[in-house]
């Protein structure tokens, strides 16, 4: 087996891939959380006003398409200038950048904590057995290792490790190389697996 075959190989690249998510993630939501802040800080909270500006630029909009007079329009640009300054505040919002800065930050640690947690428990067993299951239903009920290696991103140990837990709980059987999913009958006659 060469160097960078096998699965310690494509462990260490699935590893690369979740370290440079576990870092744009929380970056991304720290900036947005900073930025959303800022805007809510801009407007002092006042959505109202906002939907309020954003009605009369509308107005605006259609008073040019519909071809008013210079007069009219120059008197709806005063309008909605002094509507925007009435509803923006860039001052308050640049004097609270730090708060909005401790905002981002939080945000962006809790979800680097939420990702490490994930990471530290693992994959959650049930997860995997109703991945297995719907793998055998698409497969007809039955299914080998090779199969489930080819359909999930199930390392060879954990899908062991699942249809070895299916099979002691009865929910598959075992014919040589190949697994087939147990269907119970209820009552009214439908299968359930």
């Amino acid at each position: 087996m060469g160097a960078g075959n096998g699965p310690l190989a494509a462990s260490g690249r699935s590893m690369q891939g979740v370290n440079v998510l576990r870092l744009i993630l929380p970056a991304v939501a720290g900036l947005s959380a900073a930025l959303i802040a800022y805007g809510a800080a801009y407007v002092r909270g006042d959505l109202g006003g906002v939907m309020q500006y954003l009605r009369a630029r509308g107005a605006l909009r259609r008073l040019e398409a519909s071809g008013a007079g210079q007069e009219q329009l120059a008197s709806a640009r005063t309008a909605l200038r002094e509507l925007g300054q009435q509803v923006g505040d860039p001052a308050l919002a640049a004097r609270l950048w730090p708060l909005e800065l401790l905002v981002g930050l939080l945000i962006a640690v809790l979800v680097w904590r939420l990702f490490a947690r994930q990471l530290s428990t693992g994959p959650r067993p049930d997860i995997q057995e109703r991945m297995v299951e719907r793998l055998a239903h698409r497969l007809g009920g039955r299914f080998t290792l090779a199969d489930l290696n080819r359909s999930s991103p199930l390392s060879d140990e954990q899908a062991r490790a699942v249809t070895a837990r299916l099979l002691e709980q009865g929910r598959l059987t075992r014919s040589g190389d190949t697994f087939e999913l147990v269907i119970h009958r209820v009552r009214g006659g439908q299968p359930t697996s």
